[in-house]
């Protein structure tokens, strides 16, 4: 495959890139103003340039749009769909990802069936044959975390908490999740999901997050402004 990922900043590793320290996510949704890959690109190293330390990004032309944009660590994914396992949903999805430059492919790493019927044991593992991208599980409890350590991911997030059935659906990130996880993983365990301010952020890695992964409060105006809007 053609590598388009630039080395990790200061020459680090992605994970020591990433560890304690900012990820934001630069999505939009599908119809929205600002759904455009030179956007996305654009966005990025605005980020980039207020101290992320790494960038989420959704789509392969976004992840291209990202790669070229900035020199941190990319971590890319694709949705299809809308419910159900829809984050990077399958194998051929994945690949497409990492072929697209990101260091870190980011999939659904539930215990629900995935679309292509492979398990998310033998999605790792196949997708480890050709690439050398870095995997992380968008978990939705702790038990699909045990599942996905087993499954032989590199990250784990709880990206997922709240939107699977299996725990209530909390105001901010799920932090006690956080602590169920950190319990008994050795594996990085990235804070993603409603995290919607600087002391919320700050509480996770307080509380062990490898990482806290932001998107919404920062990335996305249209939410943003609502918040304003609804409390005047």
């Amino acid at each position: 495959m053609t590598d388009q990922r630039p080395i990790p900043v200061d020459g680090r590793s992605v994970l020591d890139a990433m560890r304690g320290r900012l990820t934001v996510s630069c999505q939009a949704y599908p119809g929205e103003p600002l759904r455009d890959p030179r956007t996305t690109g654009q966005m990025a190293r605005a980020v980039v340039a207020g101290g992320a330390a790494a960038v989420r990004a959704q789509g392969i032309e976004d992840v291209k749009a990202v790669v070229a944009a900035v020199d941190v660590p990319v971590v890319g994914l694709w949705k299809e769909g809308a419910s159900g396992v829809f984050i990077t949903p399958t194998l051929d999805h994945a690949l497409a990802v990492a072929r697209a430059g990101a260091h870190v492919v980011a999939l659904d790493g539930t215990r629900r069936p995935r679309p292509d019927g492979r398990t998310l044991a033998r999605t790792v593992e196949l997708l480890r044959a050709e690439t050398d991208v870095l995997v992380m599980a968008d978990c939705g409890s702790a038990d699909d975390a045990r599942a996905a350590e087993d499954a032989g991911v590199d990250l784990l997030g709880t990206t997922l908490a709240g939107y699977t059935g299996e725990r209530p659906k909390t105001d901010g990130p799920d932090l006690d999740l956080l602590d169920e996880v950190l319990a008994w993983t050795s594996l990085p365990v990235v804070v993603e999901g409603r995290v919607h301010t600087p002391a919320q952020a700050a509480a996770a890695l307080g509380r062990g997050a490898f990482s806290v992964c932001v998107g919404t409060a920062i990335t996305h105006p249209t939410t943003i402004t609502g918040w304003f809007v609804d409390a005047l």
